[in-house]
């Protein structure tokens, strides 16, 4: 599939989650999974993020928040790399988790703070697990 917002989406994509997770991505992709990838490529990534409304900093913020909110955990690995990669410090993406704490509940804070720990570690060690 290629046309200008898939293009834009997977540009976006890649800037936002890391070439090799895009990659991982793309080689996972199955007849059935394929389509749900070019979904969200287009979607999610060409027309919502690259939306010149807010910058990628703020984007990682709103998203971060909601898949804590959501208790969404097996995003929010992702998520707290592509904040790091759109300039948030740990100490911000903290303040994050802690804001959302009130409004969204200490259960689901305290899980989103043990992967944003785990994460943060091996960014500081230089590697990715996930």
């Amino acid at each position: 599939m290629s046309d200008e917002l898939y293009e834009q989406g997977m540009a976006v994509r890649r800037a936002v989650l890391g070439e090799e997770h895009v990659e991982r991505a793309a080689q996972a992709a199955t007849e059935f999974s394929a389509p749900w990838q070019e979904f969200i490529t287009r979607h999610a990534w060409g027309a919502v993020w690259a939306r010149d409304g807010l910058d990628r900093r703020t984007r990682s913020v709103i998203t971060l928040t909601a898949l804590t909110a959501l208790g969404r955990e097996r995003e929010i690995a992702m998520h707290v790399r592509a904040a790091l990669r759109n300039g948030l410090a740990p100490e911000e993406i903290a303040e994050v988790l802690i804001h959302t704490a009130v409004y969204a509940g200490v259960p689901t804070a305290n899980a989103a703070f043990a992967i944003a720990q785990q994460v943060l570690a091996e960014e500081a060690s230089g590697g990715e697990s996930g």
